[in-house]
């Protein structure tokens, strides 16, 4: 009974000489979760967020479905991947800068919505199963990636926030509108199918040159060359006029498809 009796004030003292440090330990203050800062530099770009009114409107000029698979390229904080998921799409985003990454995978857990985030180099990322690919890049990068995009599937939708891609001009482009002040611009790009060459079009040929998603050609039958006009992909949609007739199809790898205005069906193969 005496020594039970005299263990409480040699414990009580001990935690009063010793237990300070830990209890000093326990209630330090706990660091700040990371917030980014406008501005503040990448590996190729300094940080800027796009504005959510911006976004909302990107989305809706891609036509977002829930069918979609959305990757967005350099997605900082993770907003439009979070707004992408919100609408029902499979949405990831690739950032190079992992406490950004941490960042958006909160950010996407206080939203509620199932998102991916990977930290991940763009350059050495493969992006090619995505429907619809968006970015807020500058020009120089946008060039880099360029080709890599046009290869991949036809119908896959580009969206860059302000920057274009040079002489590959947009298929559309919109306004944030609103009290938006800057980088409030955004362009849409159709990834064409690749169409140049010769086909043949029953006993004609059709000769196609191509850059981009516009065409240029001649429909020929014998010593009777016609030029064609009016004349672009729509990802794997083809259109063009030869004489006075209209041509619409879809390409399937080596093969074209489709109608004539006013009635009549055509298929065309590659030579």
């Amino acid at each position: 009974m005496i020594i039970r009796n005299f263990a409480v004030p040699l414990v009580v003292s001990a935690c009063m000489l010793s237990g300070c440090h830990a209890q000093s330990a326990l209630t330090r203050t706990a660091p700040e979760p990371y917030s980014p800062s406008v501005g503040q530099g990448g590996k190729d770009v300094v940080w800027v967020p796009t504005p959510q009114a911006l976004v909302d409107r990107m989305l809706d000029m891609a036509g977002l479905t829930k069918d979609d698979y959305v990757i967005d390229l350099g997605s900082g904080d993770g907003r439009t991947v979070i707004t992408a998921a919100r609408r029902g799409a499979r949405a990831k985003g690739l950032e190079y800068n992992p406490e950004m990454v941490e960042l958006s995978r909160r950010n996407a857990e206080a939203a509620g919505v199932k998102a991916s985030f990977e930290q991940a180099d763009i350059f050495q990322s493969d992006f090619s199963e995505a429907s619809l690919v968006t970015l807020f890049l500058l020009p120089n990068l946008n060039l880099k990636l360029r080709p890599i995009l046009l290869d991949m599937k036809p119908g896959t939708r580009v969206v860059s926030n302000t920057f274009n891609m040079d002489d590959w001009e947009p298929d559309a482009s919109i306004e944030a509108g609103g009290d938006c002040v800057s980088y409030c611009r955004a362009y849409k790009w159709i990834i064409p199918a690749k169409v140049e060459g010769d086909w043949r079009l029953g006993d004609q040929t059709l000769r196609l040159a191509q850059k981009y998603q516009k065409l240029s050609g001649t429909l020929m039958q014998g010593t009777t060359t016609l030029p064609i006009t009016d004349a672009r992909m729509d990802g794997a949609g083809i259109y063009f006029v030869a004489g006075e007739q209209r041509y619409t199809g879809r390409v399937s790898e080596r093969t074209m498809t489709g109608t004539i205005e006013g009635g009549g069906t055509w298929q065309a193969s590659r030579s």
